[in-house]
């Protein structure tokens, strides 16, 4: 058909993924069927939906080692208008780092174990053996490309890939933002009474257990935190046995998980208010 749809079929033979480049190395847009996404897919391109559609779709994720989807009729215009030929790196368990300049070539030679090396228009891929996420700009003109991305194919490269080594796979770790301190809401005994919950033992519990169920959450933290803090309220907020205190722990669990103060105090506010304890 042309060059670049050769090299797709050589790579294909060797299990990397590929799909083809829009001049500017960019992935082809969706077809017809899926504009706006209408097949599930997300805008970014980067999650594919549930998606039978046979043309190079969603970016990345129309990545393929089939020769027989490389070489179909739905794939031919996109080899007739490709500007290259680009590769999904996690689906052949590598991992690419991109160093986008001369200070960042300086900085991995400086920081990384030599492997297999690829020149760039500006700078040098750097190859490793072993899959991570993907990420962008984890320094100056660094980027990763693994999962959930896509690399420019541009040859071979030269030397020997080295394993993946930890250094790379903690680029993308960012230091846990500082716990900022909060003031909220804290429902207050309406009749004055004796609060039925006010015993250390069993307030503290219930803060213990609330700020686990935080900690413990490995997806879905925002809806968590919301759901702890309904709880919690349900709990203890009619009785007026919270105090800021206690709050302040709620909030710095959450914080500590990656949750914005002004997510924390939303979600707060929006529980206190399904349970109507908020004061007009």
């Amino acid at each position: 058909m042309n060059k670049n749809h050769d090299t797709a079929l050589r790579l294909a033979v060797h299990d990397v993924p590929v799909l083809p480049l829009r001049a500017g190395k960019v992935p082809f847009g969706n077809c017809p069927t899926c504009a706006k996404n209408a097949c599930g897919g997300r805008p970014d391109m980067k999650t594919p939906g549930p998606c039978a559609c046979p043309a190079p779709c969603h970016g990345w994720a129309a990545a393929t080692t089939d020769p027989g989807v490389i070489g179909s009729p739905a794939w031919a215009r996109a080899w007739r208008e490709a500007g290259g030929v680009a590769y999904h790196p996690g689906g052949a368990g590598l991992t690419v780092v991109d160093l986008d300049n001369a200070e960042a070539i300086a900085w991995a030679r400086a920081s990384l174990p030599a492997t297999r090396t690829v020149p760039t228009t500006r700078g040098e891929h750097w190859i490793y053996r072993g899959a991570m996420q993907g990420a962008n700009a984890v320094r100056p003109g660094v980027d990763i490309k693994s999962t959930m991305a896509y690399a420019r194919w541009l040859g071979p490269g030269t030397g020997t890939m080295a394993v993946l080594p930890d250094v790379v796979r903690a680029l993308p770790v960012k230091e846990p933002a500082p716990v900022r301190p909060v003031s909220v809401s804290v429902p207050s005994l309406a009749d004055g009474g004796q609060c039925p919950h006010r015993t250390p033992t069993y307030l503290d519990r219930g803060i213990a257990m609330a700020e686990h169920r935080i900690t413990a959450a490995t997806s879905a933290v925002h809806a968590t935190v919301y759901r702890t803090f309904l709880a919690v309220l349900s709990t203890h907020g009619r009785c007026g046995c919270l105090t800021e205190t206690h709050t302040a722990r709620l909030f710095s669990a959450a914080q500590a998980k990656g949750e914005t103060v002004r997510h924390c105090t939303d979600a707060w506010t929006n529980a206190l208010t399904t349970l109507g304890l908020t004061h007009g």
